[in-house]
């Protein structure tokens, strides 16, 4: 009897690796069926369609169109993943299953805040700003700032997309009273910007741009705190866009790497988002996103039409030293696809770094 039994485990042994093998091969291949089939192609497509992103986010980079146009929205990229994952779960294919959760899981991890190694300021407060950064589409939002200004009274604005109109109304006595220091740089309906300071503010060299992006240096608080706006090209298809994009967004990039350890202040439309590698490179100099470090860094600003239930973040108040946001509102302007964004910053003195005396 206990040869009989040895031999019977002895056959059983073999069963069990060929027995996995199955378990592995029934996982791996397409499930059976016209309806589970076309389930399981269905969750393939949708899940390749977000893995690319993805993929291109992983290798910091871009890429090309349409992934810079959609990487904005990756939060987003969890209602696709999770619908293949569905789709998966339902035609009853594992590999598909584990496929469709990993992408969830990577989707979870980009989301999130994109935080560099830069110090908070620290020491006394020598001065609290108030900075208004807007949109104005064309110009068509012109009434709708001048409200804002009249109703939150910014010590600091940088206006985009300012036509004449805009320019006209900037100039107005009621403007030069409330803002008697201004960089108005003059242009078409979306080339146009404006920087307006209740502080003295001398005029800046203007990065070199499609959409004019002038900067000045204001006298705050017995400080020169460099002011820049931003507004690069958006990434349209068009491969001159594309091109122009990442050109001014790595302008923008340079620009805040010479600037020094001095207070800096870039606010704009950024036409960017964090999961932009391009934009990222900015914050990689040092500059901190007002959003982020209050907690708002997946607040959507654009289009405002779906704002804030769906949309990306492409308007920033980026700050660099002895800058600390305290608070941040985002606000709808009529005629506008942007959110406006109010921010308040502290701004702290300079601190000493001369070796004490012996």
């Amino acid at each position: 009897m206990g040869t009989v039994t040895e031999s019977r485990e002895a056959d059983e042994r073999p069963d069990a690796p060929r027995g996995a093998a199955a378990a592995l091969r029934a996982g791996v291949r397409p499930p059976r069926g016209k309806v589970r089939l076309t389930m399981a192609i269905v969750a393939s497509l949708v899940l390749i369609a977000v893995c690319i992103p993805l993929a291109v986010r992983a290798a910091d980079a871009d890429g090309v169109t349409p992934i810079p146009q959609v990487i904005s929205f990756m939060p987003w990229f969890l209602l696709p993943a999770g619908f293949g994952l569905l789709m998966a779960a339902l035609a009853r294919w594992p590999l598909g299953v584990a496929w469709a959760l990993l992408t969830l899981a990577c989707t979870a991890w980009f989301m999130r805040p994109y935080e560099t190694a830069a110090d908070a300021p620290s020491g006394p407060v020598a001065a609290r700003i108030t900075l208004l950064s807007s949109n104005l589409k064309f110009g068509n939002a012109t009434d709708g700032l001048l409200a804002a200004l009249r109703e939150h009274k910014p010590d600091l604005v940088s206006v985009q997309e300012c036509d004449a109109r805009c320019a006209a109304a900037l100039r107005t006595p009621e403007l030069r009273e409330a803002y008697p220091y201004r960089v108005i740089a003059d242009g078409n309906p979306s080339e146009g910007s404006a920087l307006l300071s209740k502080f003295p503010l001398a005029k800046g060299p203007t990065i070199p741009s499609e959409l004019k992006m002038p900067g000045g240096t204001a006298e705050i608080a017995g400080q020169r705190v460099r002011i820049q706006v931003a507004h690069p090209l958006p990434p349209l298809p068009e491969r001159a866009y594309m091109n122009g994009w990442r050109t001014e967004l790595e302008r923008l990039r340079d620009f805040a790497a010479d600037a020094g350890n001095g207070p800096l202040i870039i606010a704009g439309d950024f036409n960017s988002s964090q999961d932009h590698a391009a934009f990222r490179r900015i914050l990689d100099t040092g500059l901190r996103d007002s959003a982020l470090l209050l907690d708002r860094s997946r607040t959507p600003t654009w289009p405002q039409r779906t704002a804030p239930a769906f949309g990306a973040q492409i308007d920033h108040v980026l700050v660099g030293d002895r800058l600390a946001p305290t608070a941040i509102r985002f606000l709808d302007l009529a005629h506008t696809d942007h959110r406006s964004v109010l921010v308040e910053l502290d701004l702290h003195e300079r601190r000493d770094t001369a070796p004490a005396a012996n």
